[in-house]
């Protein structure tokens, strides 16, 4: 069973995805979190506000889904330029403490809207 999360306290999704997906009724698969800002349609300057603003997307949606991060079990994190990996990792680690989500970060080539960072993540209960 498969059932669409949606929330206006995200930006809503900008192409053909879900901002997240619950399926069979113990997981949730939260869509890769642009640092667009709900209520403005625009994402702050820099990496850390940008990642920021990615996770209290990513938060929002796993609250509408009745999630918390804490079921967070992986997460994916996307940086335009590997070199803001630390500044990024300081802010993500003030979201994620004692048993931290198995995670990959990795360097693209581009992301939508110009962004430094998307986050994507996997919860169970």
């Amino acid at each position: 069973m498969m059932k669409e999360i949606r929330t206006p306290n995200a930006p809503a999704a900008i192409g053909p995805y879900s901002q997240a997906i619950a399926a069979t009724g113990t997981a949730v698969y939260v869509s890769g979190q642009l640092p667009i800002d709900p209520k403005t349609g625009k994402a702050p300057e820099g990496i850390e506000a940008q990642t920021h603003q990615s996770l209290e997307n990513v938060k929002a949606i796993l609250t509408e889904a009745r999630y918390t991060l804490q079921d967070v079990v992986q997460a994916t994190v996307l940086l335009a330029d590997i070199n803001d990996f630390a500044a990024m990792n300081k802010v993500y680690g003030e979201y994620f403490n004692g048993i931290c989500p198995a995670r990959a970060a990795f360097q693209v080539a581009a992301l939508p809207t110009g962004a430094k960072v998307e986050i994507g993540v996997t919860a169970v209960k």
